[in-house]
């Protein structure tokens, strides 16, 4: 028996860490299927792991942005623009699949009064005012509230000025970065379990009962981010690779769309992005700004959600939806989307915003937010795995699309 437990342990760890993540997410099933009081109490391993993420990200981003910026060489391209386009392009792209998969197959919702007890912005100004505010925010304010706009405007600002330090504070400044990448990849390897707690606890405490009711509505929002997930983001690497997208789009969703699926959390999940970055082989200066960037603009997830749910509302009213509002709400959506982290509660409370479009008042759009509160377990779920799944995926795609560009040229 003591000779067959180290033998178990061994084979466990040579396994894959998405195998290991899978073995955790079978286990956890198991457990709150046949001892559900018990999986209860796993609660508290799947906060530990989500908390340890989300302190690493916000100093791994600051620390890894200002040490690529400084020690950046003249002459290296970094692929920004590029991957900003595709982030634009994607968001847009899936809010205009939400609004045809909405007409084609429209969803009513109940709605009563609801007392929820949340404050919505008052328009897209509201919002681009906010995600300003941000990138002028306090840096110790920053870390403390994982504000990634504002660190990334701070650790961009601190790199451009130590690019014209002297060398050693340069070399300090690089190992300090391999130092918290070393720590942020011991924080990965708890993964397995981490996610064991997580799935165990949710499905023993909730269960999906309470989505009975919300069966439609939840199989459009599902099948809209499988569609831009397996078909849309597809065709946009292939129109940039020129080549098969699925090896590269199935590894991203594999490996970093399991692990936000189950966070529930893009900011916790970026630390699983720059690893993953890293064994693709993308250059560090770019990834190192385009994933915790992509955190915060690049909501594909967000915009379907957004859109979805109002035109649930709008199917509800019985509001008719003509062509041009139908693009001016992918528009609306869009730009809400990117603009979802500058607002408490994300991009749920960004629907009243996108309802407005149809003369819906606040009271009947907050009822809207709070069915969307009610599927939270499923939809929070899939719109994170979408989103965080897709900034590795166009930052690859655009990395090695360049480089294709310029081989060619070559």
């Amino acid at each position: 028996m003591t000779a067959s437990s180290p033998s178990l342990l061994l084979r466990l760890k040579r396994l894959s860490l998405v195998a290991q993540i899978i073995i955790g997410l079978i286990a956890g099933i198991a457990l709150a299927l046949f001892a559900p009081e018990v999986a209860k109490s796993t609660a508290f391993i799947g906060k530990v792991f989500v908390a340890a993420l989300k302190a690493v990200a916000p100093i791994l981003v600051f620390v890894l942005v200002m040490a690529s910026i400084a020690n950046h060489k003249h002459g290296q391209e970094t692929h920004i623009r590029p991957i900003l386009f595709l982030y634009l392009l994607g968001t847009f792209a899936a809010a205009v699949v939400a609004v045809v998969a909405s007409m084609l197959f429209p969803s009513s919702l109940v709605l009563a009064t609801h007392d929820v007890a949340v404050t919505a912005p008052g328009g897209i100004g509201e919002v681009l005012q906010s995600l300003l505010l941000s990138v002028v925010d306090n840096p110790v304010s920053a870390l403390m509230n994982a504000n990634f706009i504002g660190i990334l405007a701070w650790a961009i600002g601190m790199g451009v000025a130590i690019r014209h330090a002297g060398d050693t504070t340069r070399e300090v400044l690089g190992d300090l970065s391999n130092g918290v990448t070393l720590i942020v990849r011991l924080v990965i390897r708890f993964a397995p379990l981490g996610i064991f707690g997580l799935v165990a606890s949710t499905l023993a405490t909730s269960g999906f009962g309470a989505l009975i009711g919300y069966v439609h509505l939840l199989a459009v929002l599902l099948g809209c981010m499988l569609f831009v997930a397996l078909v849309m983001n597809p065709i946009i690497v292939f129109w940039k690779l020129r080549r098969n997208p699925y090896p590269l789009v199935i590894m991203c969703l594999r490996e970093s769309g399991i692990t936000a699926f189950f966070t529930r959390s893009s900011a916790a999940n970026i630390p699983v992005n720059l690893e993953l970055s890293k064994r693709l082989g993308l250059h560090e200066d770019t990834y190192s700004v385009s994933i915790p960037l992509g955190a915060t603009i690049n909501m594909a997830g967000a915009a379907i959600t957004i859109t979805v749910l109002t035109l649930a509302a709008v199917h509800t009213l019985g509001i008719a939806v003509d062509i041009p509002t139908a693009i001016l709400l992918s528009v609306v959506a869009a730009i809400c989307a990117c603009g979802a982290s500058g607002v408490a509660g994300g991009s749920l409370l960004l629907i009243p915003l996108a309802c407005s479009l149809f003369g819906i008042p606040s009271q009947i759009a907050m009822q809207v937010v709070a069915v969307g509160f009610i599927i939270g377990v499923l939809q929070d779920s899939a719109e994170t795995a979408l989103n965080s799944s897709t900034d590795v995926l166009f930052t690859a795609a655009a990395c090695l699309g360049e480089e294709q560009k310029a081989q060619r040229l070559a």
